[in-house]
């Protein structure tokens, strides 16, 4: 009796990378042709890009049938479209893949290692970047803020780039989630997970697609959907700046009978003060606006993705 080759799914985001993805694909065909007991599929899922991605890849799959391209119908972000081409793979563990090399292929072999072994899940953690070391730092501190606060342990300097078995993403598939916080999710659901260290690095061509609404997009679902203590806070603080400001009151009033002449309040504690809580209003205010839109993405239901075709599935 044959054994039947086990499949590995590589999924791999993408939008406006033409200079890359035609060097990511040959990358990972050479790790594969140095795996032979494995059999593998490439999928590639494009958020509508608008330079010639699309038609390189096309141009790939109609000579090599284990590349596969979803072409979603517009971008759906940096979110939903990865999660989504996860739950499109049919290997028997599939590994998520960046098109822009800070996710180095040559890890596959390390994360097919550690899988074989018995893990479920095993990601990449990256330690250290040759990117720009203001923006590591700023990375860095929001794990370890996010993890701070949050009501699970979360996996630090974690992007997604890892391998995850078919068991983790049937459990994937479960989860009726519009928006999912994928980094989040592994810790939710409880498996053990292997972690690798390594040095990511530098985005191998192009010019990065984030831009600061998607970190901040990325970063505030991190906090809405793992903690509540934003929400806490406001009410703590609100309760403590009441307090004050009737202490502060009782002070200025028994103060201004003592010396009622001589004491003039003046209109600067009024204007500052006045300044103050309405910061404070708004700012809680936007923290409370955060958890709606939140609750409001998740009451609309709407599908991950809409594709607009398929190629070689």
């Amino acid at each position: 009796m044959i054994n039947k080759k086990l499949r590995i799914s590589v999924v791999t985001p993408c939008y406006n990378e033409e200079e890359n993805v035609e060097l990511l694909y040959e990358k990972v065909k050479d790790v594969f042709n140095e795996l032979k007991e494995y059999d593998y599929e490439h999928i590639f899922i494009d958020n509508a890009s608008t330079d010639s991605t699309v038609k390189i890849l096309k141009s790939i799959a109609s000579k090599d049938k284990n590349l596969k391209l979803i072409v979603n119908s517009r971008n759906f972000g940096q979110v939903r479209s990865p999660f989504y081409g996860l739950l499109q793979a049919q290997g028997d563990a599939v590994i998520s893949l960046a098109s822009d090399f800070q996710d180095p292929p040559e890890m596959i072999k390390d994360f097919i290692t550690k899988w074989r072994e018995g893990f479920k899940i095993v990601v990449g953690a990256k330690k250290q970047s040759k990117e720009s070391r203001f923006m590591f730092a700023i990375r860095r501190s929001f794990y370890s803020f996010i993890n701070l606060i949050s009501e699970i342990d979360l996996l630090k300097d974690f992007s997604g780039f890892g391998l995850y078995d078919r068991k983790i993403i049937e459990v994937f598939r479960k989860i009726n989630d519009p928006y999912p916080y994928l980094r989040g999710l592994i810790c939710d659901i409880g498996f053990e997970v292997a972690i690798i260290n390594y040095v990511q690095p530098a985005r191998q061509k192009g010019r990065t697609k984030n831009n600061f609404y998607s970190l901040y997009d990325v970063a505030m679902l991190g906090i809405t959907n793992h903690s509540k203590l934003p929400l806490r806070l406001a009410t703590i603080v609100g309760f403590i700046v009441a307090c004050s400001s009737f202490l502060l009151a009782l002070v200025y009033f028994i103060y201004k009978l003592i010396f009622w002449q001589n004491f003039t309040v003046g209109t600067a504690p009024v204007v500052i003060g006045i300044f103050f809580f309405s910061a404070v209003q708004l700012f809680f205010i936007g923290i409370i606006g955060e958890y709606i839109g939140s609750i409001h993405t998740q009451v609309l239901g709407r599908p991950l993705v809409i594709e607009k075709e398929r190629v070689n599935f």
